[in-house]
């Protein structure tokens, strides 16, 4: 039996303080027990430009699961780019 501890991948989430889908989808993360870097893009100009350039879009939440771009709070596809049953 393989004891060792699963890898989490590297997300990101690039969000705003005031969208909801945001807090939405970084209290689902944090319920799930998934680490992950908040970037408030309303505050950081580089990164938004970063954003847009890996989503095609400016609107938030945008979450970056290793090198997997998800636009939105699309829970079945953060599920299974995260494996979570």
């Amino acid at each position: 039996m393989n004891s060792e501890k699963k890898r989490q991948p590297k997300v990101i989430v690039f969000s705003t303080p005031t969208c909801p889908h945001c807090r939405h989808a970084k209290q689902y993360l944090r319920t799930r027990g998934i680490h992950f870097t908040d970037v408030d893009v309303s505050r950081d100009a580089h990164a938004a430009r970063d954003m847009e350039r890996m989503s095609g879009q400016q609107g938030v939440p945008v979450i970056r699961i290793d090198s997997h771009t998800v636009v939105g709070f699309d829970r079945p596809k953060i599920d299974r780019l995260l494996d979570l049953k």
